[in-house]
């Protein structure tokens, strides 16, 4: 198993559902971060609660092209939930350094590493690739659109790789959270309703990749949310502060 954000809630959340639901079905967890220190923690978590060995390796998406340290890594699962939020967009609308880490780590640099494991998946005739995306992906808002417009694109990719992939017996999963009670979102007062717990998001992805689902939101409600973004009018939606 392949984790592209080993510090992410969600990425720590999925490995203990996928462990508790399949002991002893994977040799070793790769753990690629950019943060070893606290995927430290995680790695011994990990072998005291499972027993289980886990390997990591230290990737910045901001510096780093080298693949050659992925080449030993033979695996049928990656799960990816690299993100950056960045500032939002009155802080850091203007702010070069802030915008270029944002499309650079959510999909410059984060598709072409994709694109290193979906090979090997393809030759190896198997696997499966989840990706999270993010509901700021399906229309740009004021809000954060410099955040929203990277997810889109990211979102874009991963159904392309879908359609590109599953002739060659490959499933790609598109994961779309709402509203996240994770580390990202710790100053944000979030509705209730509309938000999730990383355990919960982690039990619906897991179910849903037994499925092989092609897209699943988190909280079912944002998708409905959405089809009403979605359709309004250009001319009102602009005059809206969303």
């Amino acid at each position: 198993m392949i984790i592209l954000g080993a510090t992410s809630d969600i990425s720590q959340a999925f490995i203990n559902k996928l462990l508790f639901e399949n002991k002893n079905r994977y040799p070793k967890i790769y753990l690629i971060t950019s943060n070893p220190e606290e995927t430290q923690r995680l790695s011994k978590h990990i072998l005291v609660k499972f027993e289980q060995d886990s390997e990591i390796i230290n990737f910045d998406l901001t510096r780093d092209f080298d693949y050659s340290v992925f080449d030993k890594i033979d695996s049928d699962l990656l799960f990816c939930a690299i993100g950056f939020l960045g500032k939002n967009t009155e802080e850091g609308l203007y702010d070069e350094i802030n915008t270029q880490k944002i499309l650079t780590i959510n999909y410059a640099n984060l598709v072409p590493l994709i694109n290193y494991f979906a090979q090997k998946f393809e030759n190896n005739k198997s696997g499966t690739i989840i990706g999270l995306s993010s509901v700021a992906g399906l229309r740009g808002r004021q809000s954060n659109f410099i955040y929203g417009s990277s997810k889109a694109g990211f979102m874009v990719y991963l159904d392309g790789l879908r359609n590109y992939l599953y002739h060659k017996n490959v499933h790609v999963m598109t994961v779309v959270p709402g509203f996240m009670n994770t580390k990202m979102t710790l100053k944000m007062d979030l509705p209730e309703l509309l938000t999730s717990s990383p355990s919960k998001a982690a039990d619906l992805i897991y179910k849903a990749y037994k499925k092989k689902k092609n897209k699943v939101y988190i909280t079912g409600i944002w998708r409905y949310i959405m089809i009403v973004v979605k359709n309004i009018p250009e001319f009102i939606f602009k005059k809206l502060k969303m």
